[in-house]
């Protein structure tokens, strides 16, 4: 009775994360892993589950949702034109690339390493999404080159250690070289198909060292949660491409980093003194 009363808030709680996540993938261009990685974090803990690999499991199995979510999010961004197909093409390669080294790392670091980069990373992340500013700017046009294949490779690899799309790494980087926000968010929806879907079958066939996962965990993946949050983020990722069209994305992105930076001091503070 004990683990019930435990198990059905903890589902109720990630059918709320996946319907935010969802929405903030097509709403942000973010990726919801963003939110989903500390979600599952949390959800595993509350049931008991404490394995060295553990993270791997949170990074995994938000890598797999956002297969599906990115799928819709950019179908629903393509609807009103906003994808830039050429960048998405063009940078694909270097970004499966570092997707690809990204599992091949992830899986030999001990989960609180893994917790440590996420946490570093999401208040960097987040601390941009606070303060940056519209006219800021790196160039006039995308990186070419052999730059291209670093700095795209760069953002697959740290993309698949944080579990997330890309989004929230490439959304940035276009709109500091002069992409309109809305076709960032649109393209930075693909790139996050590009990397979650390598990745996720680089996690899937993926054999953990340790006992004592989550039960129903394929490779890395944990099934149960990866069906939970899919129902949701089906329904609520075009949703969030249409308000994205509609809002004051600059007031929604201030909101949501102040959100990340404190999730991510919170896992940084549970490695470190838990």
């Amino acid at each position: 009775m004990e683990y019930i009363s435990i198990f059905f808030p903890t589902i109720a709680m990630l059918l709320i994360v996946g319907a935010f996540a969802g929405i903030l993938a097509g709403l942000l261009g973010v990726g919801g892993g963003i939110v989903l990685v500390p979600a599952f974090f949390y959800a595993f803990n509350s049931l008991g589950y404490f394995n060295e690999q553990l993270m791997q499991v949170c990074v995994a199995t938000s890598l797999a949702t956002i297969v599906f979510t990115s799928i819709r999010s950019v179908l629903s961004h393509n609807k009103k034109k906003m994808v830039e197909w050429r960048i998405l093409k063009l940078w694909s390669p270097g970004i499966v690339l570092g997707a690809i080294m990204g599992v091949l790392i992830a899986s030999k670091l001990h989960s609180d390493s893994l917790t440590i980069i996420f946490g570093s990373l999401g208040i960097l992340i987040g601390l941009y999404m606070a303060f940056s500013k519209k006219e800021w700017s790196l160039g006039n046009t995308m990186p070419v080159g052999f730059l291209r294949t670093l700095i795209s490779s760069v953002v697959g690899f740290l993309s698949v250690l944080m579990g997330i799309g890309g989004g929230s790494l490439a959304v940035p980087l276009m709109t500091l070289h002069k992409v309109n926000i809305h076709k960032a968010v649109a393209t930075g929806a693909g790139f996050g198909l590009v990397i979650a879907l390598p990745s996720s079958f680089g996690f899937l066939i993926t054999h953990p060292p340790l006992a004592g996962l989550p039960p129903m965990t394929i490779g890395y993946i944990n099934i149960p949660a990866f069906l939970i949050i899919i129902s949701m983020t089906m329904i609520t990722a075009p949703m969030g491409a249409s308000l994205a069209h509609k809002l004051n994305v600059i007031v929604l992105k201030r909101t949501f980093a102040f959100f990340l930076i404190s999730v991510a001091i919170n896992m940084l503070y549970k490695s470190y003194f838990t």
